[in-house]
């Protein structure tokens, strides 16, 4: 196949300048949660439950775990205003928002809600539900937000706790399994623009029987989202902007840049005398100006739609010390959106015959009497091969288990669950170039217009369903002849793991200052995941294929743990204690390995803990990791081999290239070494105050990566020619394709502060007002990929993966009382450089605060209703050049209003 996709153009992003502000508004403001009393952050009482640590596996009551914890309650997902807890969770600071509604309008990863901590990537955090790992690979769109009452996000390395993936740290979304009575809710929100509208519905029903030994309870939440079209670009900011080269080595971002000239929509004349011309709708020709020009990213939406479902039930019984309980949970997301037109060099740009039957007379004739047989044609064929994602995944789980006490003082608990994922997976409209060759070479025969396959006498070369293509002119086409050209491309898979765990806690003996506790247990589990691909997939007849070859793998892991709590100094101001842990996993691929963490807490006087743990983590290469057949992105890439190019003034050495990653099966774990060292203080004389602070080191070596490729480019540059041979250029040396594939070969280093602070003032009229705010700040964040070495913290634009601004941070001020809450929120997302790679002219990104505002409505003790506007001032974005950016509000002003409704 000839590889000539053209130049698909640059497309970067925004962000903003040095972030110092928030510094001073944490000095000035409150902070909070990472103390070990995570109660403090929760807006509404925990029904009675104690507040299990989740960064241990030992539970007991006045444990300060040494590991940061924080904690969300109702208070912060309604401010979210989220069509998700994903969502909600990505405006933490320790949180890097990876996939959002407005980033995956171009991308598969469009239906998801994974959590990505640290900017690690998301396979690096560890997500649970009620302590146990859950079918949906880091998936919160299953998880019914009506039924969450708390969620708490372990700040730092936790595998000797809880296993593979917790390099990054630990969410665990506990579940309200004391629900009593009815509860009703419904939302809905609408931009200022009038686009974006969603709207969302809730029940739970809970009840105690036999007189209160059992417990039933069931939830659900339905949520529709219409997503945010193409028409959403007209009257947002910079959704066009790109980034220009303006000599002398340097470039410059420019609002409105049209990377597809001379292609058209239409169809541009690109060779010949009549080469630089533009076909109307009606087949006849014009000079091409500038408003035929477009970039890539004018053709994408702004928000990508969803659709999704979650449901929980469950039911416990009670036998004296014995707890039975069994877990049942269904959901369901899905998507259909348009993509992007097919990119495919082969139906982007193609040569035509001069006497090709749709062609006029008069051009037939001018292209005759200048002895032209053919010319050369650029189309951007959105009229035919504009992609559409259809997407459906579906999760089922069911899981019981037994939980209770022996003697001794001996607690117990054991699981088992089961759990599948179907996905299926649809791309509407993909180009099938060989078709499309044929139906181009249209003649006439007979007065009809047919394809010339069809017209030879030759009947071997006769194709009986080949219907003639015009391409001169947008919807020329006939809907027959689109049908000819195009197909769809088709992937199912199912995934099922099954989980087992039981752990056993006591204290078997005491030491000077108290009992020794000790937990232990086994775990195992058994991953697989088998997919099937379309006749047509199979066949290799797509210009730009996705779903090349069907994955099959699976894997299992068997593990052993145990964790020590070792009281050292008991006095009447101080109290010290060592944890310690320690897990054996043995990979059926990759065999056995260690993971551990050891650390310490000493509370001084009561009001000051201060906190340190040293950890070894494991990240275990997970089945898609190990066996993923080829995916595909389109993102802007930057060519670090361009020596030599420049030369042809058409080379683009930052040009909008695909992107094929997979699989490895050679894959072994990632090892990281974690330092978290910090405190919290709650004084004694300000009831009500606490503030955290807490530093974090995470080094990751042996890490599994798909290579940038801009590394890529640097590896071929330096002269190795497997890189090299992962690239594909076009005839000016511009990059259209890249290949990557996952490696054990990438370093990953980041460190930074943690800061909280929480506080809580009663009022004399009944009411109270609680002050929250929360920040990072990165002071590192390196990839190494073993040919280059890049620090990307305080790197803004979208080009540069997994870069972070300096400083982020949330301050919130709320009011509550019985009848009435009012609360104001600050987001704060730091500048930096767009890429501190590149010589870029007006590179400086300014930072960006947003003000959101809420109000609670209590009627009586049944009715509460209530409504937020986010981004108050319709804070623009900085320049940026895509359609989204991972920190900073590309939508701008959302209102959002509903009622809840308990009996």
């Amino acid at each position: 196949m000839h590889r000539n996709s053209g130049k698909l153009g640059h497309i970067f992003v925004r962000e903003a300048s040095a972030a110092a502000l928030l510094a001073g508004l944490l000095t000035a403001l409150p902070a909070a949660a990472q103390t070990a009393s995570a109660d403090q952050a929760v807006e509404e009482p925990d029904n009675g439950n104690d507040i299990v640590v989740t960064g241990s596996r030992i539970q007991r009551d006045g444990f300060d775990q040494p590991t940061p914890t924080t904690v969300l309650g109702a208070t912060e997902f309604r401010q979210a205003a989220a069509v998700n807890l994903q969502q909600a969770l990505n405006e933490l600071p320790q949180i890097r928002n990876s996939v959002s509604a407005n980033q995956s309008i171009g991308n598969t990863t469009s239906g998801t809600a994974p959590v990505e901590l640290r900017g690690l990537g998301t396979s690096r955090t560890l997500t649970l539900v009620n302590g146990r790992r859950f079918i949906g690979d880091n998936n919160l769109n299953f998880v019914p937000t009506n039924l969450v009452e708390r969620v708490e996000l372990v700040t730092g390395g936790a595998s000797a706790a809880w296993g593979s993936g917790a390099v990054a740290g630990v969410v665990n979304i506990i579940l309200n399994d004391k629900l009593d009575g009815l509860q009703l809710g419904a939302e809905t929100g609408i931009s200022s623009r009038g686009d974006g509208f969603r709207y969302r519905l809730d029940g739970a029903f809970g009840t105690s029987f036999a007189g209160g030994a059992g417990h039933f309870m069931i939830g659900a939440e339905y949520l529709k989202d219409e997503g945010i079209g193409v028409s959403g670009r007209d009257d947002r900011p910079w959704f066009g902007a790109g980034l220009v080269n303006i000599g002398g080595g340097q470039r410059e971002l420019q609002p409105n840049v049209d990377d597809l000239a001379p292609i058209t929509f239409g169809g541009t004349v690109l060779s010949g005398p009549l080469a630089g011309q533009t076909f109307n709708p009606d087949g006849s020709l014009r000079p091409a100006g500038p408003g035929d020009f477009f970039s890539l990213y004018d053709t994408l939406i702004v928000g990508s739609p969803l659709d999704r479902l979650g449901s929980y039930a469950r039911l416990s019984y009670d036998v004296g010390d014995t707890k039975f309980w069994v877990d049942a949970a269904y959901g369901r997301t899905k998507v259909n959106q348009p993509f992007f037109p097919d990119p495919a060099s082969s139906v982007l740009l193609f040569n035509v015959s001069a006497t090709n039957a749709f062609l006029s007379p008069a051009i037939q004739q001018q292209l005759a009497d200048a002895g032209e047989t053919s010319f050369t044609l650029g189309r951007m064929s959105r009229d035919a091969f504009l992609l559409r994602f259809d997407a459906q995944r579906e999760t089922k789980e069911i899981a019981f288990g037994v939980e209770g006490s022996i003697g001794g003082g001996w607690t117990y608990d054991a699981h088992y669950s089961h759990g599948e994922l179907d996905s299926n997976s649809r791309f509407y409209n993909s180009s099938i170039p060989a078709n499309f060759l044929r139906a181009i070479d249209a003649v006439e025969s007979g007065g009809n217009i047919v394809c010339a396959v069809n017209a030879d006498a030759d009947p071997a070369n006769d194709d009986p369903a080949c219907v003639p293509f015009n391409p001169f002119g947008e919807v020329a086409p006939s809907a027959d002849a689109v049908n000819y050209v195009t197909g769809t491309q088709m992937s199912k898979s199912v995934s099922k793991l099954d989980s087992v765990g039981v752990r056993l806690q006591g204290d078997p003996f005491s030491l000077w200052a108290g009992p020794v506790s000790v937990a232990l247990g086994a775990e195992a589990r058994w991953e697989e995941q088998s997919e099937s691909i379309g006749e047509l997939d199979t066949a290799g007849v797509f210009g730009t294929p996705i779903f090349n070859d069907p994955l099959e793998g699976g894997f299992n892991v068997k593990e052993a743990f145990v964790e020590a709590l070792v009281p050292l100094v008991k006095t009447d101001g101080i109290d010290v204690e060592a944890n310690g842990a320690a897990r054996y996993s043995d990979y059926s691929l990759s065999g056995g390995i260690w993971s551990w963490k050891i650390g310490g807490t000493a509370r001084l006087f009561g009001d000051l803990l201060l906190r340190a743990t040293r950890s070894r983590d494991i990240r275990a290469p997970s089945i898609g990791n190990l066996f993923a057949v080829n995916s595909i992105n389109i993102r802007p890439v930057v060519d670090n081999d361009s020596a030599g190019r420049d030369a042809d003034p058409d080379y683009d050495s930052n040009p909008t290239a695909t992107i094929f990653s997979g699989g490895n099966a050679d894959l072994v774990p990632e090892v990281a070494k974690s330092w978290t060292v910090g405190g919290s203080y709650s004084p004694s004389f300000v009831p009500g105050l606490a503030l955290s602070v807490d530093y974090y080191s995470i080094d990751i070596g042996n890490a599994i990566a798909t290579p940038d490729a801009a590394d890529i480019t640097a590896a071929c540059a330096a002269g190795d020619t497997a890189a090299c041979d992962r690239i594909i250029r076009d005839g000016t040396g511009t990059i259209t394709t890249v290949y990557a594939l996952a490696q054990n070969i990438a370093k990953f280093e980041t460190s930074g502060f943690d800061l909280e602070m929480s506080y809580r003032l009663p009022l004399s009229s009944g009411g109270s007002l609680n002050f929250r705010a929360l920040a990072t700040y990165v002071d590192k964040l390196i990839t190494d990929t073993g040919s280059t070495r890049r620090d990307v913290s305080g790197n803004v634009g979208d080009s540069v993966l997994s870069g972070l601004p300096k400083w982020r941070g949330i301050f919130s001020v709320s009011y509550q009382s019985e009848t009435l809450g009012v609360d104001a929120r600050l987001r704060y997302a730091g500048g930096g450089q767009f890429n501190d790679q590149l010589d870029i002219v007006n590179g400086d990104i300014g930072a960006r605060v947003y003000l959101d505002l809420g109000a609670q409505f209590h009627v009586g003790e049944k009715f509460t209703f209530f409504t937020n506007v986010k981004n108050v001032f319709d804070r623009n974005p900085p320049l940026i050049t895509t359609t989204y950016s991972a920190h900073y509000d590309v939508v701008g002003r959302y209102l959002s209003f509903g009622a809840k409704l308990k009996l």
